[in-house]
């Protein structure tokens, strides 16, 4: 289960970064058809929070792990 959690944060946390601090999200959404939602998604009250959550869960799991 600790192993589960630290791949979830650390994956969750690349990728919020990822869609954050380069222009990944608008052009997987593009791909998609979903280009609607770029205004919600790509915002900084979404993606900000995000990432803190999943460094978060990231540092809970490494903290169980030891």
């Amino acid at each position: 289960m600790k192993n589960k959690l630290l791949a979830l944060g650390l994956g969750g946390s690349i990728l919020a970064a990822l869609c954050c601090f380069t222009p990944v999200l608008p052009i997987v959404l593009t791909a998609l058809g979903l280009t609607g939602l770029l205004g919600v998604l790509y915002n900084d009250a979404v993606l900000l929070p995000m990432l803190a959550g999943f460094l978060i869960l990231t540092g809970y799991a490494l903290w169980q792990k030891m």
